[in-house]
């Protein structure tokens, strides 16, 4: 960058004394901005048809350059040379009368304040009451905020005015990295600019002139992964380089920079995603411990797959974005290779899941067993079908079993005979079968054109309404068990059809959930409707009704009425009868069995 100042010795400043890269080549003038082309042409015409702002709001995330647009921005502002040039510009090919002061934030006339710090409306105060008073020297007077969004609500409020109509000489620049945090009222008052991320080839190109500089030997590997890493932050790509410079020492190679920042081996990462979609857990697991055994942090490891399966989905999409230049050469090629074979919803399944894993290894007091459990997970369902995929699949026939037992189960087809059948999976690394357990899809076996479906047997027979809900109560729904016995009073009960009278603080949707639970638990389709008239009670009913008579009967017992008489306050608390509720007056209710032909017999002895 040629704003860059000049020292006497590689890095270090005018005097000797060491600046570190993001001071020393700071930008000096709109010419030295990087990724800013935009904002720098709307500011050229703005200033030559005089259509200057009162006040600019410049936002974006850190690094990108907020601060130092700031004061360069204030420099054009008040740019002068005696004799040539004495009005506002974004040419400035040399320093002139308040450059120098200006850029190193000492101009009385340009302020910066720390509104992070200063953020009262007190400060703000003395910001209304100094701006009725001309610059001292320069042509405006320049008010540079630092992250404006820190001000207090009594603030922006208090700087509302002065914003709208401040004096001729007075000009406000705010930078913010919180944009949302900013009023509307204050926003609608200034000029926005939105500074942008920086692309990793002009950060690279950036680095490259620096290293030039200050002399330092550096491979272009290492210059991408310090690029990628500053993810578009000029500043931070600065700090990481003198990092890597110190850890060099002079001669900087991709080794030095992957291990100084954790990371994996980039070429590992692309063995390690090609081992997971092609199913391979252990050597995935191996490619794993072997980038943590030499520093590689887990979280970062899974960082960097999930940063290569969105690059082969962008190869598989977009195959022109293979020619970005900050990627290296066999990230590109193998990239390309991959996108040709994977199939983009197994890409989308797989970085569903890298986002949440990254998350668990990151919170993880394990993260290595935590990062080995994600890439089983992704492992295990990389060959498989989505679920649109499989019913398509199953609709044409091409049906396999689970590869568990060694081979495609045998599955009886419309003819009754036995045929292995198999789906064919889009693997993305060989060739990979996709198997699903006929057991899972009993009722979804593909037929002949024009022939229905038969109809399966129920697996599940009820002879009473008491038996379904018991068997409600093995299926461990509580809820509704509890609403069968309380709040149902059974009109019709037969196979396949329930009419019952629902209590006044019955659910209303009791009948339909009943009816679509009992369909999917039997294999059969039920019909529940709502009648009245019901002359039986209430399971919960029956029961009361039962112990109360239980508990009558047993006060009129003879030898109970005399302990009852013989100690005055006693009463009968409970009543415990050995045979169950069969000796209550209430039908036991029997356990509904999946085969009904291998019922026991109950006559048997």
């Amino acid at each position: 960058m040629d704003g860059g100042e000049v020292s006497s010795t590689p890095g270090g400043g005018a005097n000797g004394a060491y600046r570190v890269l993001a001071r020393k080549y700071r930008p000096r003038s709109f010419d030295d901005l990087v990724g800013q082309e935009p904002m720098v042409r709307t500011l050229k015409n703005a200033f030559e048809t005089g259509r200057i702002a009162q006040a600019y709001m410049l936002t974006g995330v850190r690094g990108v350059g907020k601060t130092t647009t700031a004061r360069i921005l204030a420099r054009g502002l008040n740019y002068s040379i005696p004799g040539k040039i004495d009005r506002p510009t974004i040419d400035m090919p040399e320093l002139g009368v308040h450059c120098a002061e200006i850029m190193e934030g000492r101009h009385v006339d340009v302020l910066e304040m720390d509104a992070a710090s200063n953020n009262g409306i007190d400060n703000i105060r003395e910001i209304i009451e100094a701006v009725r008073y001309k610059p001292v020297s320069a042509r405006y007077k320049v008010y540079i905020l630092d992250e404006v969004h820190m001000l207090s609500g009594a603030a922006f409020n208090g700087l509302l005015k002065t914003l709208e109509e401040p004096p001729e000489h007075v000009k406000f620049i705010f930078a913010t990295t919180e944009i949302r945090k900013v009023p509307v009222t204050v926003l609608s008052r200034c000029q926005r600019f939105d500074l942008r991320r920086i692309e990793s080839d002009r950060l690279i190109g950036l680095l490259r002139s620096i290293t030039e500089r200050e002399q330092v030997a550096i491979g272009d590997d290492a210059l991408a992964m310090i690029a990628r890493a500053a993810e578009g932050s000029a500043r931070d790509s600065l700090s990481l380089l003198d990092q890597a410079i110190a850890h060099g020492a002079g001669t900087i190679t991709a080794e030095d920079v992957r291990g100084m920042l954790g990371l994996a081996d980039r070429a590992r990462v692309i063995d390690l995603f090609e081992a997971v979609m092609g199913g391979r857990i252990a050597d995935a697991l191996a490619l794993l411990k072997e980038q943590y055994d030499i520093g590689a942090d887990p979280a970062v490891v899974l960082q960097d797959l999930a940063a290569f399966t969105h690059a082969v989905t962008r190869f598989k999409v977009v195959p022109d974005s293979g020619e970005d230049a900050a990627l290296p050469q066999d990230e590109r090629t193998r990239g390309r290779a991959l996108a040709e074979t994977v199939p983009l919803r197994v890409l989308a399944r797989a970085w569903q899941m890298l986002l949440k894993g990254i998350e668990e290894v990151s919170s993880s007091n394990r993260p290595l067993a935590a990062a080995d459990m994600v890439l089983i997970r992704i492992a295990h369902t990389a060959d498989l079908p989505t679920p649109d995929e499989a019913l398509r699949l199953l609709k044409s026939g091409n049906f396999a079993g689970g590869s568990a037992g060694g081979g495609a189960p045998q599955i009886s087809g419309p003819s009754g005979s036995s045929q292995p059948q198999a789906i064919q999976g889009a693997g993305p690394v060989g060739q990979m079968r996709t198997t699903m357990s006929a057991a899972s899809a009993p009722m979804m076996m593909a037929q002949p054109a024009g022939v229905p479906l038969a109809k399966a047997e129920p697996a599940v027979r009820f002879q009473r309404f008491e038996d379904l809900v018991a068997y409600v109560g093995l299926k461990r729904d509580i809820p509704l068990k509890l609403s069968l016995e309380q709040q149902v009073k059974p009109i019709r009960f037969e196979p396949g059809v329930l009419e019952f009278e629902p209590t006044s603080d019955a659910p209303r949707t009791l009948a339909q959930e009943l009816g679509r639970k009992l369909s999917d638990w039997t294999g059969e389709r039920w019909v529940v409707a709502l009648g009245k008239g019901a002359t039986e009670p209430t399971i919960a009913e029956a029961r009361t009704m039962a112990r109360d008579k239980a508990r009558s009967d047993a006060a009129a017992d003879p030898l109970v009425a005399a302990v009852l008489t013989r100690f005055p306050g006693a009463k009968i608390v409970d009543i415990q009868i050995r045979g169950g509720e069969e000796d209550l007056g209430l039908p036991p209710a029997s356990v509904p069995v999946e085969n009904p032909d291998e019922a026991p017999d109950p006559d048997e002895d």
